[in-house]
């Protein structure tokens, strides 16, 4: 184990499971440091990870997820950090196979989730699509880009709390921060339990929320490589249909200068996108 390891929980009304998650990892990592984050809970959570022996800071109200996350981050002691469920789904054994990585020389390295790990069906394909989508934007294979169970190298995750929004989507953001900014990530298999209580997450509620998060693996790695295709597929419609009325009509018609001036404009906003991106990313530097 590393020399100053902490254990960061994010928790909103989990007190059915934080104790037990809390009291595993003390008796596992007994020189780590573990941190419960308690979002504005209005049950016994915080009680009950004090009494099992965490470090508990909490929110007055509830944040969010990620909120809850960047309060953790900032609260650690430790040079590297481990952040994982406190509602029973990440097995604590698994984190020496996370820090062997890290001793390793890795940045990030994620619990990636094997099949049957999924809460549901839906949201296996989703992630799957994620997945996909997030390798090729990288060009490396990314195994599970919304596991929340992974270990940091405080100072790098640190740099990026800027970038993480304070809802659900932090996995998302801060793993594809660490590919942009070119540190090393790394996967690791592992299997999820069923979580103990009720999800916070809700499908019709979250639903939009899942959407973007596609458009955010975009704009936080590079931008064009989502406006171009667009563009291409705009300019190709264009050109289909100024083809066909000069065949038949023998004019170029308002459909065929609306798809161009679309397709000119959306590779623009990628151009531009391409940019602040390429700031945001310097001036962390």
């Amino acid at each position: 184990m590393m020399t100053r390891l902490s254990v960061v929980l994010p928790a909103k009304n989990e007190a059915a499971a934080v104790g037990a998650t809390v009291a595993r990892l003390r008796a596992l990592l007994p020189e780590a440091e573990v941190v419960v984050v308690n979002d504005g809970s209005s049950d016994a959570t915080a009680v009950v990870a004090t009494e099992a022996g965490a470090r508990v800071v909490s929110h007055p109200y509830s944040k969010g997820n990620g909120a809850a996350i960047k309060t953790g981050a900032r609260a650690a002691g430790g040079d590297v950090i481990v952040f994982m469920d406190a509602d029973g789904q990440h097995d604590p054994a698994d984190i020496p196979r996370l820090l062997a990585l890290i001793e390793a020389g890795h940045d990030l390295v994620v619990g990636a989730r094997q099949k049957g790990s999924q809460a549901s069906v839906g949201r296996g394909l989703a992630n799957g699509f994620y997945n996909r989508l997030a390798s090729w934007m990288t060009g490396h294979r990314v195994e599970d880009l919304t596991s929340g169970f992974r270990a940091v190298r405080a100072d790098k995750f640190r740099e990026f709390l800027y970038l993480l929004p304070n809802g659900f989507s932090y996995p998302t953001t801060s793993t594809m921060a660490f590919f942009r900014a070119g540190y090393s990530v790394a996967y690791v298999p592992i299997h999820a339990a069923r979580r103990i209580g009720q999800s916070h997450i809700r499908l019709l509620r979250d639903g939009t929320r899942f959407l973007l998060i596609i458009f955010k693996i975009g704009t936080l790695f590079s931008p064009l490589k989502i406006f171009a295709p667009i563009a291409l597929v705009l300019f190709s419609l264009a050109s289909f249909w100024y083809g066909w009325t000069w065949v038949h009509t023998g004019r170029f018609t308002n459909m065929s200068a609306l798809l161009y001036t679309g397709s000119v404009m959306v590779f623009l906003m990628g151009l531009i996108s391409e940019q602040i991106t390429a700031l945001m990313y310097r001036g962390r530097d």
